[in-house]
C-alpha cells in the first residue's frame, strides 16, 4: 500500500498519506487527532480520512508571521 498522496485517487487521503502530505509522521497525526487538534477529518464506517482541502486549510492556518513582517505591512 502506498502513502504517496499523489498516487491516491480522489480528494480523500488515509492517515499515512495525509501525514506525508503534511510532512509529519503518521503517529504524530494520530496523536494530534486524539488530542483534538490538527486538521479536520472525516470518519466513514469507523475509518478516518482527510480531505486535501482540509489539509491545505490547516497548512494555511498554521502560517506564522514574524514581528518584522507584521510591522512592514502597516
Amino acid at each position: 500500500m502506498t502513502t504517496d498522496p499523489n498516487t491516491i485517487p480522489g480528494s480523500r487521503l488515509k492517515g499515512p498519506a495525509a501525514a506525508t502530505y503534511l510532512g509529519l509522521s503518521h503517529s504524530t497525526l494520530e496523536k494530534m487527532r486524539h488530542e483534538g487538534r490538527g486538521p479536520r477529518y472525516v470518519k466513514i464506517g469507523g475509518r478516518v480520512f482527510y480531505r486535501r482541502t482540509d489539509l491545505d486549510a490547516y497548512i494555511e492556518g498554521s502560517v506564522v508571521e514574524t514581528t518584522d513582517s507584521r510591522g512592514a505591512a502597516a
